[in-house]
C-alpha cells in the first residue's frame, strides 16, 4: 500500500466528520425545531418535519447515487465528482449561517444540498478504497478513517460546544452567534482538510468500454451499464444479500445518529447534554472504530458487524425507558462503542465482493440501498411521533431493524461473493497492479 496515499484517503473522514456531528447530529436538528417553532409549528410536529426532511434529503441522493458511480466509472473521474460534491456540501453549510428565525422552508432547502454534498462526496470517497487494499487491510484501513473521523468531528465539535456553552470567551455576542459561526466553520473544516485526498490519492483509470459502448453520451453509458449489472445481478447473490441487510440494519444506525437530538430535545433534556453526549460518542467511538478494526482481522468481519448489531439492540430498547440527561449520557457512550465498528466494516466487507473495474457504479448502489432503505427509519419516526404525540415507540421500532438485519447478514457467505468478483475481474481483463 502506498502509506501517503492512503493516509490521506483517510483524512477525508477527517474532513467531512465535521458535518456529521456538529450539523448533522448535534446542531442543525434543534436549529431547525426551533424554527419551524417560531413559525407556528408545535413540538411534536417539528421533530415531525425535521423526520420528513432527513426522509427527502437520503431520498435525493438515493435515486441518483448509482447513475452517478457508473458515469464516474465510464469517464474515470471520481476525485472529480467527489469534489463537485463536497463543494456543494461546504456551500450550503456556510449558507445556514444566513437563515432567519423563522425561515423553517429554507433550511430545510439547505440542508437537502448539504446533505445531497455530504452523502455524494462519500459515494466516491468510498469507491477509491479497493484500490487502495485488499483483503484484511481493508478492514484497517476503513476502520482507521471511522476512528480520524470520530477524532476530527469530535475536536470541532468539542470547539463548537465552548462556543455555544460560553460564546463571550470567543468575542461572540451570544448563542444563536454562535451557532450560525459553528456552521461557518463546518465548511471550513470540510473545505480545507479535504485538500490531501485530492492531492495524493491516485485516481483510478476509467473502466474500459465494450465494444456496444463506442459512442454515446456518458449518461447514456452510465445507464446502459446500471442495465447490464441489473441484468446480471444474480451472479452477485452474496453481495445482493449482503446489500438487503445493509438497507435494514443500517437505517436502524442512521435513524439513531439523525434523530438522536431531536428526540432528547422533545423529551427535555438540554442543549448543553445533548452536544456533550455527542462529544461523548466521538470520544468513545476513536478505539472502538479501532478496536473492531482489530477483532475483525481476528474473527473476519462479519462476526463483528453482529456483535455491533447486538449492541444496538440494546439500545433501541434502553432508549425507549430514557427520560433524564444522565441516561442520555451512557446511551451515548454505547453508541460510540459500536457505530463506528459496524459502519467501517460494512464499508470493508462490501468492497471485498465489488469487482474492482466497476467500484463507482457498485459503491452507488451501497450509497443508493443504504440512503434510500434510510428513508423509512426518520420517516416512520416522523410518523409515530406525530400520530402519537410522542417519540418513544419510534425508538423501540428500531429493534425490529437490527434483529432482521443482523439475521439476512447471517445468510451472506462472503467467500463466495469474493470470488464472483474476482471472476467478473478476470473476465473483463482487470488487472492487478500492485
Amino acid at each position: 500500500m502506498d502509506r501517503r496515499a492512503t493516509r490521506a484517503w483517510c483524512f477525508y473522514d477527517w474532513a467531512n466528520s465535521a458535518f456529521a456531528t456538529t450539523v448533522m447530529a448535534a446542531l442543525f436538528p434543534p436549529f431547525f425545531r426551533e424554527r419551524a417553532i417560531a413559525a407556528g409549528r408545535g413540538e411534536a410536529e417539528a421533530t415531525a418535519l425535521w423526520g420528513y426532511v432527513t426522509a427527502g434529503a437520503l431520498l435525493l441522493i438515493a435515486v441518483t447515487a448509482p447513475l452517478l458511480g457508473a458515469v464516474a466509472d465510464v469517464i474515470g473521474g471520481r476525485k472529480r465528482f467527489l469534489a463537485f460534491m463536497a463543494g456543494l456540501g461546504v456551500l450550503a453549510t456556510g449558507l445556514f449561517a444566513t437563515l432567519g428565525s423563522d425561515g423553517w422552508r429554507t433550511a430545510a432547502v439547505l440542508y437537502v444540498a448539504a446533505n445531497f454534498g455530504f452523502a455524494g462526496s462519500i459515494i466516491f470517497y468510498e469507491s477509491l478504497l479497493p484500490g487502495l487494499a485488499r483483503g484484511r487491510d481493508m478492514d484497517r484501513l476503513s476502520a482507521q478513517a471511522y476512528g480520524l473521523g470520530y477524532a476530527g468531528g469530535g475536536l470541532l465539535l468539542v470547539l463548537n460546544l465552548m462556543w455555544v456553552m460560553h460564546p463571550d470567551w470567543f468575542a461572540m455576542p451570544d448563542k444563536g452567534f454562535a451557532i450560525r459561526a459553528s456552521f461557518v466553520s463546518v465548511a471550513v473544516w470540510w473545505g480545507l482538510f479535504s485538500l490531501p485526498l485530492f492531492r495524493f490519492v491516485p485516481e483510478p483509470p476509467a473502466t474500459p468500454r465494450t465494444p456496444g459502448e463506442a459512442s454515446g453520451s456518458v449518461l447514456t453509458l452510465g445507464f446502459h451499464r446500471l442495465v447490464a449489472t441489473l441484468k446480471e445481478i444474480t451472479r452477485y447473490r452474496q453481495l445482493v444479500i449482503f446489500l438487503v441487510a445493509y438497507w435494514i440494519y443500517n437505517d436502524g444506525i442512521g435513524t439513531i445518529v439523525k434523530m438522536a437530538t431531536a428526540y432528547g430535545s422533545e423529551i427535555g433534556i438540554g442543549m448543553t447534554d445533548l452536544i456533550g453526549a455527542l462529544v461523548l460518542t466521538q470520544a468513545v467511538g476513536i478505539p472502538f472504530a479501532i478496536l473492531f478494526g482489530r477483532l475483525a482481522r481476528r474473527t473476519g468481519p462479519k462476526p463483528a458487524i453482529l456483535l455491533a448489531l447486538s449492541v444496538y439492540l440494546v439500545i433501541s430498547i434502553f432508549g425507549f425507558f430514557l427520560s433524564t440527561a444522565p441516561q442520555f449520557y451512557v446511551l451515548a457512550g454505547l453508541v460510540g462503542t459500536v457505530q463506528g465498528g459496524a459502519q467501517a466494516l460494512s464499508r470493508s466487507l462490501f468492497a471485498s465482493m465489488v469487482p474492482r473495474h466497476r467500484t463507482g457504479e457498485f459503491f452507488g448502489f451501497y450509497s443508493s440501498s443504504g440512503k434510500l432503505a434510510g428513508v423509512a427509519g426518520p420517516l416512520v419516526f416522523g410518523l409515530v411521533s406525530q400520530g402519537t404525540g410522542t417519540s418513544r415507540l419510534g425508538i423501540l421500532s428500531l429493534v425490529v431493524f437490527f434483529a432482521v438485519g443482523g439475521w439476512l447478514l447471517t445468510r451472506v457467505d462472503v467467500a463466495a461473493g469474493q470470488a464472483a468478483a474476482r471472476q467478473a475481474e478476470a473476465e473483463a481483463g482487470f488487472r492487478d497492479q500492485e
